[in-house]
């Protein structure tokens, strides 16, 4: 009777499933952490080991997170993941951005404006409620993507705690002496009705009209005596220096002209609709400007430096105005006439400059953007729609030479997505140079590690550049700022410092409602009459700023300066900066030790997404369908530090790699469904010089992998393990193994040294994947025979790795040159198999014909070298004796004849082996199986 030769087989076997099947089972695992209270259990578990600070900057409270939320996350994820595993103590604790005006317009629109339809009282408890709302939305969502953190207790700057540590901070930049006030010009939002943050503003494409303006000159006798010009040869028509702007509707609050003291001047006779005049241009744009204004004849009469003509006074083109000629750096000859029109209420380059002559700032437009009632002719006209009548007056009065409409770059609103406008309040500014501030700040910035390091001359270019930090907004749900002024010199309370604490402790009980509610003379007593009480709220961007103070100074788990902040490459303008001003205006040191960024999503083909344009990938839909671990994994294998291509394409692709990490995973588990690595672990000594090359293999990519953890360098980490996974294991190793695995005896060496080595890859390979695909790692580690923690996220980096030897004969050196050979072989005997010759390698036999270097490499593998080649015999000769018939290889120095085995085949291994049936008992079986099933079980030495 014939034996059931395979129940004597080592078939695999593991309850591990095969479909990962994410979007059901991570809701399950989820669960699981949250019942075991695991982020919990890792604090108690890496408790006194040095600490890893990725301090969070805070998402805004308003709507649910979009795929760029979802990138940010993960990145931090991986990143605490990874410190945990080199042996750090990692807190990580989310944060919220609670105040400002998205939850202010969202509430609008519920129960109706702060003042007018609603107390503000009530207003801002409905906006703390509707806040409340948002962040538990967002956070579900968060937790649902796999991020752990200390979700109990996120920081959220709406708490009363919180926003008390935010008053704190103002007070102590205002004790440094940064804090200033003044009616200086901001970005401002009509809609808004506010001003905005420097982060709070971006550039689109917007259509204006550009007009040349006639600035006649009040004295003309004068103004020629600074000229260069032949005597008696002044010329004839009235003098005018000509002013280019893009915004007619400024023109109303002009208090001067600028010229550029190093650049040249022409005075220009020329003829314009039949009238002689002459007209004052930069000689460098001269050319340029009579083409625009269709002046064909034309002849300089006089010139001079710029430097020359400071203090001439002009005539305002339609007020009853003289305004003087002055001198700025600011004015370029890149486009327009050398002459920049300045009203120091309406730009900054026009308020330095006016400070410095002393010209007025007038400011003639509302918080709505439209004319005062005392601006004369204009008066409740909005400014945008002002142009077309400040042209017609222009027009009227014989003062405009040209005007086109153009397309160019334009401030608007991140918000309301409308242009904006400069414009002079009274606000209040932490000081750019004061006391020093930008001077430290930069300092800092040279001390801080940039990555990438393009990062530090971006944001050093942005702080050399920008204005004073306005930090006041007009708006009802913000952090006040608490301060009183006196009404008359306008100065803060001599005691603003014991006065700042004693509204934060109120703050602390009653949050900012303290402050709303609090009668000045509660604090001041009889000085109340002579103090105002500021009913201004502080910018969002200020909250977010001082977290460092808020939290890291506040939280025992956490330390300052942070060792990380990860945010995406806008934060430079940002919140990067804000923190950084902050910091050093309350600590003259920066909050952070390094600052690393990424790059937005995109479509596909590079596009912004939009919902209009259908091409949003909604994080929620993804893990859905495909899970977050697939999500996860997209960002890792992505190069985050520019621009992220995302698409469902993208994904399935990124799904396809996933199901190759997890059958690698699923294949070595199931191998080692009957091996306990306290009894049944190999020594080192005592493995298979494969096994031990694939151990070793293990141990030169896990030192790969954390030095990319160390260095942020994710997708080489996806690029790697995928490589191990699909070319070391799945195309070599794992390959060649099956039939040790499958048929040697099952406690023999032969098996259990490839089980100790699968063993060994799969506790790594569970490491590696673990901050990346950690549902998925957690589940494998479940899966994996032996004592262990609850988690793979209670571990440190597997330690069992052990490294080859270099001075070993089978090297890594050694193991190179097989695989290579094996590749050669393999492209031949594919080629035998397309033609028929063959069907499976194992109906072959193959003769090597070698030069001394490949010889004495492949005779090292004895009679084990068929294994490697999966074929039924292998042998190897040298060069010169390789018949006519012998195939060059790919590779030189091997030649190979293919040979169609005529043994028997054994019906367990399935090799054709001229023993097959040499054993009564087993007649169908080589001598090999028979040892494995009836004796001792087979020698291997090799593989």
């Amino acid at each position: 009777m014939t034996m059931d030769y395979k129940k004597t087989l080592n078939l695999p076997n593991t309850a591990f499933p095969m479909k990962g099947n994410l979007a059901q089972r991570e809701p399950e695992q989820l669960k699981k952490w949250n019942q075991a209270d695991l982020y919990n259990k890792i604090r108690q578990e890496f408790a006194g080991r040095p600490k890893f600070i990725l301090h969070d900057g805070p998402p805004y409270a308003n709507g649910e997170i979009h795929i760029g939320h979802a990138v940010n996350k993960v990145l931090k994820d991986i990143i605490v993941k990874s410190k945990s595993l080199s042996g750090f103590d990692a807190p990580y604790v989310p944060g919220w951005d609670c105040h400002g005006l998205p939850i202010e317009l969202q509430v609008e629109k519920k129960i109706g404006k702060a003042g007018v339809k609603v107390s503000p009282a009530v207003f801002r408890k409905a906006c703390r409620e509707y806040a409340g709302k948002q962040v538990n939305i967002q956070k579900e969502a968060f937790i649902r993507l796999g991020i752990l953190g200390d979700w109990e207790h996120p920081y959220l700057t709406m708490d009363f705690a919180f926003e008390a540590d935010i008053v704190r901070s103002l007070g102590r930049i205002s004790q440094n002496g940064h804090i200033t006030k003044g009616a200086k010009p901001v970005h401002w939002c009509t809609d808004c009705g506010s001003a905005l943050a420097e982060a709070e503003v971006e550039y689109e494409d917007k259509h204006s009209p550009a007009v040349d303006v006639r600035f006649q000159v009040v004295d003309e006798a004068g103004f020629l005596s600074r000229c260069h010009h032949a005597p008696e040869h002044d010329g004839s028509g009235p003098l005018s220096v000509v002013i280019w702007t893009t915004t007619p509707w400024t023109l109303p609050a002009n208090q001067g002209v600028a010229l550029n003291p190093e650049l040249e001047y022409s005075v220009v006779q020329c003829e314009k609709d039949g009238n002689k005049e002459r007209l004052v241009v930069a000689e460098a744009l001269l050319k340029d400007a009579m083409l625009r204004y269709d002046i064909e004849n034309y002849h300089v009469i006089a010139y001079c430096k710029g430097s020359e003509l400071e203090h001439q006074l002009l005539q305002h083109p339609f007020y009853d105005r003289q305004v003087p000629i002055i001198l700025g750096d600011h004015v370029t000859t890149e486009a327009g006439t050398g002459a920049v029109h300045t009203a120091p209420g309406h730009g900054q380059d026009d308020y330095v400059v006016g400070l410095k002559y002393g010209l007025p700032v007038d400011n003639p437009v509302g918080n709505d953007g439209v004319f005062l009632p005392n601006t004369e002719i204009f008066a409740g006209e909005h400014v945008f729609n002002a142009n077309a009548h400040v042209l017609e007056v222009l027009e009227q009065k014989g003062k405009l030479l040209h005007h086109v409409a153009i397309l160019h770059s334009y401030p608007h609103c991140w918000r309301h997505k409308t242009p904006i406008i400069f414009r002079a309040t009274p606000q209040w500014f932490i000081s750019m140079d004061k006391n020093k501030l930008r001077e430290q700040a930069l300092s800092e910035v040279k001390r801080v590690a940039w990555i990438p390091e393009w990062g530090q001359a971006r944001i050093e270019s942005m702080m050399e550049g920008r204005p004073d930090w306005c930090v006041s907004r007009q708006r009802t749900w913000g952090v006040p700022i608490a301060f009183f002024v006196h009404k008359e010199t306008g100065e803060l309370h001599p005691r603003t410092a014991e006065l700042v604490e004693q509204v934060a402790q109120r703050i602390e009980q009653q949050g900012i409602e303290a402050w709303f509610e609090l009668g000045a003379a509660e604090l001041l007593g009889d000085e109340a009459e002579h103090y105002e009480k500021m009913t201004d709220t502080l910018d969002v961007w200020f909250d977010s700023g001082v977290t460092h103070a808020c939290v890291l100074d506040k939280r025992e788990q956490l330390h300052f300066p942070a060792d990380l902040y990860l945010e995406g490459s806008d934060q430079h303008r940002g919140w990067f900066q804000s923190s950084l001003l902050a910091s050093v205006a309350m600590k003259e040191v920066a909050p952070y030790k390094a600052v690393l960024t990424h790059g937005f999503t995109v479509d596909a083909e590079g596009k912004k997404m939009s919902k209009s344009k259908g091409n949003v990938v909604a994080p929620q839909s993804v893990m859905k369908n495909l899970g977050a671990d697939v999500l996860r994994l997209w960002v890792a294998a992505t190069d985050y530090r520019g621009e992220m291509s995302v698409s469902d394409e993208i994904l399935n692709r990124t799904s396809d790699g996933y199901r190759r990490l997890r059958n690698t995973a699923r294949f070595l588990l199931s191998n080692l469904n009957d091996f306990d690595p306290a009894q049944h672990a190999v020594a080192d000594k005592d493995l298979l010089a494969l096994d031990r090359w694939v151990v070793d293999r293990a141990y030169t990519l896990q030192e790969e992998v954390k030095a990319a953890y160390e260095t942020y360098q994710f997708q080489h980490i996806y690029q790697k393990v995928h490589h191990f996974c699909v070319i070391d294991l799945g195309g070599f190793y794992l390959d060649i193994i099956k039939d040790r695995q499958y048929t040697a005896k099952a406690d023999g060496l032969a098996r259990r040294s490839a089980q100790t080595a699968m063993y060994h890859v799969l506790e790594a390979l569970t490491r590696w994947l673990a901050p990346i695909i950690s549902y998925t790692a957690d589940e494998i580690w479940q899966y994996l025979p032996g004592e262990r923690s609850g988690s793979v996220f209670l571990e440190t980096w597997y330690q069992g790795l052990t490294k080859l030897d270099d001075d070993s004969v089978l090297n890594r050196e050694f193991w190179q040159k097989i695989m290579a050979v094996r590749a050669a072989v393999g492209k031949e005997l594919e080629k035998s198999r397309a033609k028929g010759d063959i069907g499976s390698s194992l109906n072959a036999e193959i003769e090597l014909y070698c030069n001394a270097e490949f010889f004495d490499a492949l005779s090292r593998l004895s009679d084990e070298l068929r294994f490697i080649f999966i074929t039924s015999n292998a042998s190897v000769m040298a060069e010169q004796d390789a018949p006519e018939d012998a195939i060059q290889t790919e590779i030189d120095g091997v030649k190979l004849k293919v040979v169609v085995s005529e043994h028997e085949k054994c019906v367990r291994c399935w090799h054709q082996r001229p023993d097959v049936g040499k054993t009564a008992e087993h007649p169908e079986l080589c001598g090999r199986c028979v040892e494995n099933v009836a004796g001792d079980g087979e020698h291997r030495q090799y593989a």
